[in-house]
């Protein structure tokens, strides 16, 4: 991930963390900001949703649906959280009332922006018959240009994984990269951890660093209830300058700094990263994947709430007539068993070596694949294991050595 050197950072707002992003919402400029940081009154916040839409963005943000604070189209500020935030821990996960009227006083849901970008179905394109041969006709693109409200520090690095997986490969992936250069990146600094995050441990965050257009700040206290906001880019200048907000004075700004550093101090849980790569490949025999095997349903929940996971099958549909036929593709996982098949027969047949394979790729081989660790530290596969089972729990046991009176092996 790049680091703040190589961007001529000023030290202030993200002095916790580090995020990253590929910079296609807006050319990247050197500096924590461009043309300074302004103030907006919580009154005035409508404001920036019509600043938005003046520049030609859907705007697709945080919302209150089914118990759960989850991303949608937002047509009005009204659609925010507001005054509500979230109680994770693992396997849990409710909505609880805040005492004020935060916007953004969560940590984040089961949902990822990755839907977005890579759909959990799509259709690639249709095959028709054409007399004795036949054509191909790729799917359009949705030419909506989308404003991402509410990314966290943790977001951006996640979506500058899955650049890498689906852009800076041989091939780049035609659908994810035309979403991906239509979209502006407007950040949130995280003013709470939650229960399950570790984004200090995996050096994403919470403190936005690179890789957004707009980083906001929301600002409770001391005074009345206000945002900071900082252009990153030229693109969130540009929707900056329509906001005519006011030049943020000194205070606001160490007071966002100091929001940030208490997050930072405040995390659920940690993870030590140091040699985790080598430690994987070493303990594949370790008798701790006999203990999650026990416990771990195979149901897929951890991959498909996690923002970096890309696994996908493909599938042919057919007319009756057999005059055309669509490609589709849709989210797979690891963990279904046949997932691995080959020639009629799973190569992953028990529930252990797909959570190993899963976890020693997320943490481990994907440095190998893509340079870079497979985990953003956002805690989502924790919370949404309906068993609990907790990643940073399981690095921690295999970094100790089983009895030495252990006759039993991972099947």
């Amino acid at each position: 991930m790049t680091g703040l050197a190589d961007k001529g950072f000023t030290p202030g707002l993200a002095s916790a963390g580090t995020a990253s992003g590929g910079g296609q919402g807006g050319k990247d400029v050197a500096g924590s900001s461009t043309g300074g940081a302004r103030t907006l009154a919580r009154e005035e916040f409508p404001a920036f949703f019509e600043a938005l839409t003046a520049e030609g963005y859907a705007i697709v943000g945080p919302t209150v649906r089914d118990g759960a604070i989850v991303y949608d189209r937002l047509e009005g500020v009204d659609d925010l959280p507001i005054g509500w935030t979230d109680r994770q821990e693992a396997g849990r996960y409710r909505l609880e009332r805040r005492n004020d009227h935060a916007l953004f006083g969560y940590s984040v849901g089961p949902f990822t922006w990755k839907k977005f970008l890579f759909p959990a179905r799509e259709r690639l394109f249709t095959i028709s018959r054409d007399g004795p041969s036949f054509s191909v006709a790729p799917e359009p693109s949705d030419p909506t240009r989308f404003a991402f409200l509410g990314m966290r520090a943790c977001e951006l690095a996640g979506l500058e994984v899955t650049d890498r997986v689906f852009q800076e490969g041989t091939v780049a992936d035609p659908g994810y990269s035309a979403r991906r250069s239509r979209i502006l990146r407007v950040a949130v600094q995280c003013g709470q951890a939650g229960g399950t995050c570790f984004c200090v441990s995996m050096g994403t965050g919470p403190g936005v660093r690179d890789g957004a257009d707009l980083v906001l700040t929301e600002i409770l206290e001391p005074g009345p209830h206000r945002f900071l906001f900082e252009a990153r880019t030229r693109a969130g200048a540009t929707v900056l300058e329509r906001l005519k907000a006011a030049a943020a004075p000194a205070a606001d700004e160490r007071t966002a700094g100091e929001i940030v550093a208490r997050t930072a101090s405040s995390m659920g849980r940690s993870l030590e990263t140091e040699g985790v790569r080598d430690l994987l490949r070493e303990t594949l025999q370790h008798p701790r994947w006999n203990d999650v095997a026990r416990r771990c349903l195979s149901c897929t929940n951890c991959t498909m709430v996690c923002p970096t996971c890309f696994c996908s099958t493909q599938e042919e549909v057919p007319d009756l007539t057999g005059e055309t036929v669509e490609r589709w593709r849709r989210w797979d996982s690891c963990f279904n068993l046949g997932f691995t098949e080959l020639h009629g027969t799973a190569v992953r047949k028990s529930g252990l070596s797909r959570y190993r394979q899963w976890l020693t790729h997320k943490l481990g081989t994907w440095h190998d694949q893509f340079g870079t660790s497979g985990c953003i530290g956002c805690g989502r596969c924790i919370t949404w294991c309906p068993v609990g089972i907790d990643l940073t729990e399981e690095i921690a046991a295999l970094r100790v050595a089983p009895p030495s009176s252990s006759k039993e092996a991972p099947r």
